[in-house]
């Protein structure tokens, strides 16, 4: 699996995982996944700066795994959890962090110069219950940009209530 590919300097304390950490083996598993499906792993951990938050504190985004299927780049998240006694493992996937990879999406596609190119926001599941085998669903196309792009105010909307 590819390395980390960060522009963001290690001395500032990032926050990865110990190798042997479940997030880190899910992911593992999930590369390994997606590479039996066919896709092509480009970089896992795209770390960059997205912004600021509305206190001024820079923000940095992250994608999983950033990955060619055929013609298409996907941008995955994995999330990998040990049960789904509650709650399905893709719920940890929510409208916050589907917002973020998005902006994190926007900028790779930026600096690498792939603006025309097809993608997509696919999501890994990795269920790793302590004694049995892990369980991966991929969700192809999760959400798309659209869900997140700025609606603009239409004047003529107030005519409806006459």
């Amino acid at each position: 699996m590819p390395e980390t590919l960060s522009i963001i300097s290690s001395e500032t304390g990032g926050s990865r995982l110990p190798e042997d950490s479940l997030g880190v083996r899910g992911e593992r598993l999930a590369a390994q996944f997606l590479e039996k499906l066919g896709f092509r792993i480009v970089v896992s951990n795209f770390k960059v700066p997205v912004g600021r938050n509305s206190k001024g504190v820079q923000v940095t985004g992250e994608i999983d795994i950033v990955a060619l299927e055929d013609e298409t780049l996907c941008f995955v998240e994995v999330k990998t959890r040990r049960s789904d006694e509650f709650t399905p493992v893709i719920t940890a996937v929510d409208l916050k962090k589907q917002r973020q990879i998005t902006r994190t999406a926007r900028v790779y596609r930026k600096i690498f110069g792939v603006r025309e190119m097809e993608y997509r926001f696919d999501v890994v599941t990795v269920l790793m219950p302590k004694h049995a085998a892990p369980e991966i669903k991929l969700a192809r196309a999760y959400w798309t940009e659209g869900k997140f792009k700025k609606r603009s105010w239409n004047n003529n909307i107030w005519n409806d209530f006459d």
